[in-house]
């Protein structure tokens, strides 16, 4: 069926075993649990944030500081004699494991082209998020993956509770928002604090909800690190293969087939990019799983814009079947999206011969 393709219809494909394997599990020993031998983690007591729930939660998950206890306290003596101490304490040093972000003339990011000042929990993730994700993935931390991931799970994830702490628009920009989104992670971690009108405000009852507030935003953090593994990772090593054999699909290198369907566009974008490709790749190819129909897709032009870098030619768009194939030339022809950023054809070779075709008009 994919005659021109690179043996797409033999070609198969081997994700690492750690995809298949279940991920680590971790021991219910309450976060505030006095069992000997434990270290001790402390933070402030209080209302919480999620930047201290989350960073508590992925530090119990070291090594250095499994299920260690949490000590709730703004006490500067009882901090003085723990272990680490996150989001209070106006310290920020890693060789004493202090890891606050509210003292004057703090300004640590992370590194790595982001410039989002950290909070408590992008301080611990920064130090010790290539541990978890490595245990998480069972392999060695040196292994190249973990720090794809790490890097991922950044941009995706963790960003975006050091903005919200820190208090960073999202957009620049004067204007009000046209709508108030109250269902983001931080907003919901935010909600797990004891109500005002609640009549039992003691300790224990604030440290039961931070409990709460550690294992929701812990849950999220380690689904979104599992996604990356099981989906993203796997995405992302289809696209690369494709896009090292677009010179074999046509000598523009403009055109790249996805000899199995994955999400593919931010991981397109960001390969561009590292893989140096010029041209840029103009046309996508894959086969609709259940029409068995393939598409052309253009690209755009970038990840958020709808324009595309070459939209199918305007004397196609809006025509179906027959006429489509008439008006083309080319048999087998499906449809032309209004807006040329779509077409499909029945089989493979007709839609790469509108990829081509298209690139000549």
């Amino acid at each position: 069926m994919l005659s021109g393709a690179r043996g797409f219809t033999e070609k198969l494909f081997f994700f690492p075993r750690y995809l298949t394997l279940p991920l680590m599990a971790h021991s219910r020993v309450s976060a505030f649990s006095t069992a000997p031998g434990l270290k001790r983690v402390g933070t402030h007591n209080g209302s919480f944030h999620c930047d201290e729930a989350l960073g508590c939660f992925m530090i119990r998950r070291t090594d250095k500081f499994r299920d260690a206890q949490i000590v709730r306290t703004r006490d500067q003596k009882v901090l003085d004699g723990l272990d680490a101490v996150l989001d209070v304490g106006g310290v920020y040093d890693p060789s004493r494991d202090r890891y606050d972000h509210h003292q004057k003339g703090f300004g640590e990011v992370f590194g790595h082209g982001f410039s989002t000042k950290l909070s408590s929990a992008g301080l611990v993730y920064k130090h010790f998020g290539m541990e978890i994700i490595a245990k998480e993935l069972q392999l060695d931390q040196g292994h190249p993956d973990v720090l794809r991931l790490f890097l991922a799970v950044y941009k995706s994830f963790m960003e975006a509770v050091d903005a919200v702490d820190n208090g960073i628009n999202q957009y620049d920009t004067d204007q009000p928002p046209r709508y108030v989104n109250n269902t983001h992670l931080s907003s919901r971690v935010g909600k797990l604090n004891l109500d005002w009108m609640d009549p039992d405000q003691s300790s224990e009852k604030e440290n039961e909800a931070f409990e709460r507030a550690m294992n929701l935003s812990g849950s999220e953090f380690l689904d979104n690190v599992r996604f990356h593994a099981k989906s993203w990772l796997p995405a992302r090593s289809i696209v690369m293969e494709c896009l090292a054999a677009r010179m074999d699909i046509d000598p523009s290198g403009e055109i790249m087939v996805l000899n199995r369907f994955c999400p593919w566009k931010l991981h397109l974008f960001e390969l561009e990019e590292e893989m140096k490709i010029d041209p840029p790749i103009k046309y996508v190819l894959y086969q609709d799983d259940r029409s068995k129909h393939w598409r052309v897709q253009a690209v755009a032009v970038a990840p958020d814009k709808f324009e595309s870098r070459k939209p199918l030619p305007s004397q196609w768009r809006g025509l179906r079947d027959d006429e489509l194939s008439r008006e083309a030339g080319i048999p087998g022809c499906v449809f032309v999206h209004m807006s040329g950023f779509i077409g499909g054809n029945q089989n493979y070779e007709g839609a790469l011969a509108m990829a081509k075709d298209a690139l000549k008009l």
